[in-house]
């Protein structure tokens, strides 16, 4: 049995770990095996590139560089982590994935998209996500409320409203396999409309399975 791969999206500061935490309480009381992870950083290698990435100690780095480093987390976290939780069948819920990487070092950095599409999927080998949940809130009422940013959510306004309108033409591009939810609504309505749809998928990918 192949699990199930649920991802959560959005701009920063708009309640992905709180939502990812409570996707996995409630799957884990339905009686789900639940792998809960996120990008960048969930290996030990990726903790590396993590700290590249984000720390604005960094400083500046080539937008090719960045991706690429995005790109390489993206390929040994699916390696280590997300490949064998699906194999053995887990439903595998993950804060950000390749779309993070489309919007951030794509549209953000103004790269070819193509480019980074292409160099996502090869990264990834085409794998994406049966869900992904996207979180929709204007920048400067997430990303602006952070109090210590990180170096990308100092990236510049500009940058982060870039990288929304792509969010939200991504999910435009294949409704079917994005739920798109208004960030600042109340935290238990989003939740209850991700259960419902996750249970949805999971009932879906149950039928696929029955003689």
């Amino acid at each position: 049995m192949t699990g199930l791969f649920v991802v959560f999206e959005g701009g920063d500061g708009v309640g992905k770990s709180t939502q990812t935490k409570l996707l996995a309480e409630w799957a884990t009381g339905q009686g789900l095996d639940v792998r809960v992870t996120f990008e960048p950083g969930d290996t030990a290698a990726g903790q590396l590139i993590r700290r590249i990435v984000l720390d604005p100690a960094t400083g500046e780095l080539d937008p090719r560089a960045e991706a690429l480093l995005y790109a390489a987390d993206k390929a040994h976290h699916l390696y280590e982590v997300v490949r064998p939780a699906l194999a053995r069948g887990e439903l595998v819920i993950c804060d950000r994935y390749v779309d993070s990487m489309l919007a951030y070092q794509g549209a953000g950095r103004v790269l070819d998209l193509d480019e980074v599409a292409g160099i996502a999927r090869w990264a990834t080998d085409g794998l994406v996500p049966d869900l992904t949940v996207l979180l929709d809130l204007e920048p400067e009422h997430a990303v602006g409320a952070i109090a210590e940013p990180d170096r990308l959510e100092q990236a510049g306004a500009d940058f982060h409203q870039r990288a929304r309108r792509f969010f939200l033409d991504l999910a435009a591009s294949d409704p079917s396999r994005y739920l798109v939810l208004p960030a600042r609504d109340p935290i238990e309505r989003i939740a209850e409309q991700v259960r419902h749809r996750v249970q949805q998928e999971l009932s879906a990918q149950a039928g696929k399975i029955d003689p």
